[in-house]
């Protein structure tokens, strides 16, 4: 039962375990009966959570648009971001060959970390949305 639980530990920890993935992404994944088909449920749940970041991202530049500084923090912040998330997951895998290293699943498990990082950083660019960081149309 120990190594169980060790086993266990380390798989979530090189896994997006209990992520929260989409309704989508979830359906796919039931009905994915090969490696290749769950790799396409994972690479279709990246681009549909990287999809709803560029809206919001659009729509915060919209917001701030007759504020010059905001806009080029905001683009800056996002380029800075984007840099992250893929050093983020080079540094999760960095086999220079990460077929032969981490095997088929990599695909899969690369797709749902770039979902899941993606997911907690529209929660970001939502609290900017909002306001939080005066995006007002005062001037200083």
């Amino acid at each position: 039962m120990k190594y169980l639980s060790v086993v266990l530990v380390i798989a979530c920890s090189s896994l997006p375990c209990l992520a929260q993935y989409s309704d989508q992404y979830s359906a796919c994944d039931k009905k994915a009966n090969t490696q290749f088909a769950m790799d396409k449920c994972a690479s279709e749940e990246a681009a549909r959570v990287d999809k709803q970041r560029e809206n919001i991202y659009e729509e915060l530049l919209s917001k701030a648009e007759s504020q010059p500084e905001a806009v080029a923090k905001i683009k800056a912040a996002e380029t800075a971001w984007i840099t992250y998330r893929a050093a983020y997951i080079e540094a999760m895998w960095p086999a220079e060959n990460k077929q032969a290293e981490y095997g088929t699943i990599y695909p899969m498990q690369a797709d749902l970390l770039w979902a899941k990082l993606t997911q907690r950083h529209i929660t970001d660019l939502k609290e900017l949305l909002a306001g939080d960081l005066s995006l007002s149309l005062s001037t200083e």
